[in-house]
């Protein structure tokens, strides 16, 4: 009475795929998981979102500027 084999699950797989078809079960696996984001992002407060726009660029990262030669005055 333990847990289930592996042709059990392959058994039961089979039966979700021909109940509800394979275009089915993708568009479920896209709607959860852009809900999931959706949550996420709803769970992210204001101050964590200005917080990540503030944080200065790390090691690595391209930094757009303007290079002027110094000029000495002797």
């Amino acid at each position: 009475m333990g847990s289930f084999s592996m042709w059990h699950w392959l058994i039961v797989l089979l039966v979700v795929v021909l109940i509800f078809g394979t275009k089915k079960l993708r568009n479920l696996g896209t709607d959860l998981g852009s809900a999931v984001k959706g949550f996420k992002d709803g769970m992210k407060t204001d101050e964590d979102k200005s917080m990540k726009s503030e944080i200065p660029p790390s090691a690595g990262q391209t930094i757009e500027g303007e290079v002027r030669k110094e000029t000495t005055k002797t």
